[in-house]
């Protein structure tokens, strides 16, 4: 790639021959000498190599090339600007980026109202958002990859913050044959049937979080596809309601009716890396956090 010989000065100064009205407007408001202001603009039009400007009375009008290039220019000199800001910010210890591992179960509608009010406060600061099941939280916060991690797990080593509870629901498809039975159902009953588990993402010590140990178990990779494929009517899970609300209001999965078990509501935590300083950016997206996980049908502010 070719080293570009117009500076960004050059940028800005076109911009505010043509912002300010002029040669002299616009020496006046960067505090130069018209003289200089000329010598930039025709600098500039020299090391291009294509006519800017025209002159139409006394006032200075743009080519069909200048306004293509001038146009953008002004993307170029912002993110400068943005660019300058940013290590401004990371000076005074600002995050370049916070990195979010969050179990899939979690419900995303509180995330994405949290990242919405984030969002006009980050100064710039990326999201690196990854989501793993059960014991995959855990691994990643262990290797030291994530600032923040959001789990239903205790994890052993770390104090996590109490966050709120998600619902999970035993549910099968309508049709399917324990809801032809029309009585309570045991565990008994559920160990002859089909079950669909949600594949541990976790290396270290991956679980069979709600297996029953049935004569059938498929796991599948994701809950996404675990839902698909229960109310496709290939077996029974259970599953996030916040995941199957569709589902369960047009008929299409109905809930088991168990003696016992047919509801789950693990607690879910919040984590930080402790070998590392929490920094401003990681702070703020925290306390969001937070704050839509109390109150779910809060709308963001951002």
């Amino acid at each position: 790639m070719k080293t570009p010989r117009v500076t960004l000065d050059q940028w800005r100064t076109l911009q505010a021959v043509i912002d300010h009205g002029g040669f002299a407007q616009a020496a006046e408001a960067l505090h130069r000498s018209q003289s200089s202001v000329s010598y930039a603009i025709g600098r500039l039009q020299e090391q291009l190599g294509v006519p800017l400007l025209r002159i139409e009375g006394r006032r200075a009008v743009l080519t069909e090339a200048g306004e293509m290039l001038l146009r953008r220019s002004r993307q170029l000199v912002k993110q400068a600007a943005q660019l300058e800001e940013l290590a401004h910010h990371m000076e005074q210890g600002w995050e370049a980026e916070v990195r979010l591992v969050v179990d899939a179960a979690y419900p995303s509608a509180r995330l994405i109202r949290a990242l919405t009010d984030f969002m006009p406060q980050s100064r710039g600061c990326r999201i690196r958002l990854r989501e793993e099941v059960l014991s995959g939280v855990e691994d990643v916060l262990l290797d030291g990859t994530a600032d923040v991690a959001i789990s239903g797990l205790n994890i052993n080593g770390y104090l996590g913050a109490e966050l709120g509870t998600v619902e999970f629901v035993a549910v099968a498809h309508a049709a399917h044959p324990l809801h032809v039975l029309q009585r309570k159902l045991s565990t008994q009953d559920l160990e002859a049937h089909l079950q669909i588990v949600v594949r541990d993402s976790g290396q270290r010590q991956p679980r069979d979080s709600g297996w029953l140990g049935a004569e059938q178990r498929w796991t599948v990779g994701s809950l996404a596809t675990s839902v698909s494929f229960v109310a496709s009517g290939l077996g029974f899970a259970w599953l996030p309601r916040h995941l199957i609300q569709r589902e369960l209001a047009d008929g299409i999965l109905k809930p088991l009716p168990l003696i016992q078990g047919a509801i789950r509501r693990p607690r879910f935590y919040l984590y930080t890396n402790k070998d590392k300083t929490l920094g401003p950016a990681t702070q703020i997206l925290i306390q969001l956090i937070k704050t839509y996980d109390a109150d779910p049908s809060a709308p963001a502010r951002g």
